[in-house]
């Protein structure tokens, strides 16, 4: 059985974070362009960024964005 859409979405841009590709305090893309980016949609990258919220890597700020979180929780 296939990983559902928004895990995919959420791997992918923890990878990006881990590898460094996405450093703390980066911004990252807004909803549509994500939308885009991965061909999902709204609702999926919704999902995405509640598992990475809950995981600390990521901050929403009402009005600015959603940022990596910095500094990133220690594993």
């Amino acid at each position: 059985m296939s990983e559902p859409a928004y895990l995919q979405v959420a791997r992918d841009i923890r990878e990006q974070i881990s590898s460094g590709k996405l450093k703390p305090g980066d911004k990252l893309p807004s909803f549509s362009a994500l939308c885009e980016h991965y061909g999902a949609s709204s609702t999926v990258i919704r999902s995405a960024m509640l598992v990475l919220k809950a995981e600390q890597l990521i901050d929403g700020r009402q009005g600015k964005g959603v940022y990596v979180a910095d500094p990133l929780p220690k594993h």
